[in-house]
């Protein structure tokens, strides 16, 4: 009894520990296979970039003049480092939910570190968060990504962030035209002879992971054009603005991008509150893997993120569901420790923008990185032996696991899920659908 007590202390100390350093690396012993991080050193950098002559949505008025702006957007952007490069690195003055306490984050990534020289450049993952949410909101991911082989890039949306959170009509409008332009600037730098992206980055090759009102965005630079009455929403986007994504429209066809090979939207908004129909969804035209709780309550499950992935008949498509968990499934990194303790200036205590009642953080980011990783893998570099870590029978717990006496061969009823140890494929699902189902 007393060694359990201590390894349960022993325990406690070193999960307290984590928490206090705000770790965004964690991967916890029972993850899948493919969660691990991979062998390359990385680095991380900050850009600010500007978006020219962009509609002022916060300013907008029927009958008006449409005001237009400057659009400021901060990414944070992980990448191959040169080797060598010693691992770990800080995150300073991260905006915790309440847009007013700021936290320090710790993870793999060197700060500005020199990037390095492949023989091939690296795919491109750009990142959008929720609304509200910030660049670091899955910063984990874009850490575990870059040490795969990728270039991670991930927006902090003006008037979307916990610190500038402003009208909602803006996110509605900008969260797609956003991860397009971010899109075109990666790929303007890729080719500027003494940017550190030049020859690392090919945003030729590039997949886009949403979160919420990112996986709303995600759905529409995918090709799926909004309905008509969700353009008319009197608490939606003013003036018919949220127009230029329309369901069939010249100004949405032109949005999307040949460029961008697949898609993975966690949660994605929208669906619940009438953004989509048969026929705007019949205009998704790359390969999607939707993450999901079966019992969110912001974007839905059946009405929502579960009938989208029903409704995107074109592609093949995933969707992967944590039983019983809510909004937060999958995306948002642990909370931070400050985010324990109650705001002033939020009615709820901040962990709870982070974190789900019934699943662990780690062990969901865990599970998402696991299948991340092989979709990105699959349909980004081509990799066919990512395939087996999709072709799996749907309900997780129906899995039988059986292995001869070596402990590696399988027998024949073997059919547990591909990468996960013994015991712990438990409370997920993932259906599959090929292109015309």
């Amino acid at each position: 009894m007393n060694k359990i007590i201590g390894a349960a202390v022993l325990s406690g100390l070193l999960c307290g520990s984590a928490l206090a350093e705000n770790r965004i690396d964690q991967i916890r012993p029972d993850a899948p296979a493919l969660a691990a991080h991979g062998d390359l050193p990385i680095g991380v950098r900050t850009l600010e970039v500007s978006n020219p002559g962009q509609i002022d949505i916060l300013n907008t008025e029927a009958d008006k003049p449409v005001p237009r702006y400057d659009r400021p957007l901060a990414l944070e952007i992980w990448y191959p480092a040169a080797e060598g490069t010693v691992e770990g690195g800080t995150y300073n003055d991260v905006f915790l939910r309440d847009g007013v306490t700021r936290v320090q984050l710790q993870g793999k990534a060197a700060r500005d570190a020199s990037p390095a020289k492949p023989d091939k450049a690296y795919p491109l993952v750009i990142i959008s968060h929720g609304y509200p949410g910030n660049r670091f909101l899955m910063s984990h991911l874009g850490e575990n990504l870059a040490t795969k082989g990728y270039v991670a890039v991930s927006i902090d949306h003006t008037e979307s962030t916990y610190d500038n959170k402003a009208a909602f009509g803006s996110t509605l409008v900008n969260r797609s035209l956003d991860q397009t332009f971010v899109l075109n600037e990666i790929d303007r730098m890729s080719k500027e002879e003494g940017n550190f992206l030049n020859g690392l980055v090919d945003a030729s090759d590039t997949g886009l992971v949403g979160y919420s009102m990112g996986g709303y965005g995600a759905v529409i630079t995918a090709g799926g054009g909004v309905t008509q009455a969700s353009t008319e929403y009197t608490w939606g986007a003013p003036a018919g603005t949220l127009q230029v994504h329309l369901a069939g429209s010249d100004s949405h066809e032109a949005l999307v991008d040949p460029r961008i090979k697949a898609a993975v939207a966690f949660g994605p908004w929208g669906m619940n509150t009438g953004f989509w129909d048969a026929k705007g969804l019949e205009g998704v035209r790359i390969p999607m893997f939707f993450i999901a709780g079966s019992d969110d309550d912001v974007s839905g499950y059946e009405n929502g993120t579960k009938a989208i992935f029903e409704g995107t008949r074109n592609v093949e498509r995933y969707l992967l569901t944590f039983a019983n968990a809510n909004h937060n499934a999958g995306a948002p990194m642990p909370s931070p420790a400050e985010g324990w303790q109650p705001s002033e200036h939020i009615d709820f205590v901040p962990f709870e923008h982070y974190a789900d009642a019934v699943w662990d953080n780690v062990r969901m980011n865990n599970v998402s990185q696991h299948f991340i990783t092989a979709f990105l893998g699959e349909y980004l570099k081509g990799d066919n032996e990512m395939a087996p870590f999709l072709d799996l029978i749907e309900n997780s717990g129906d899995g039988v696991h059986a292995m001869e006496e070596d402990g590696t061969t399988p027998k024949a009823e073997h059919n547990y899920w591909a990468g996960f140890p013994a015991r712990t494929a438990k409370g997920l699902s993932l259906m599959h659908k090929d292109a015309g189902q």
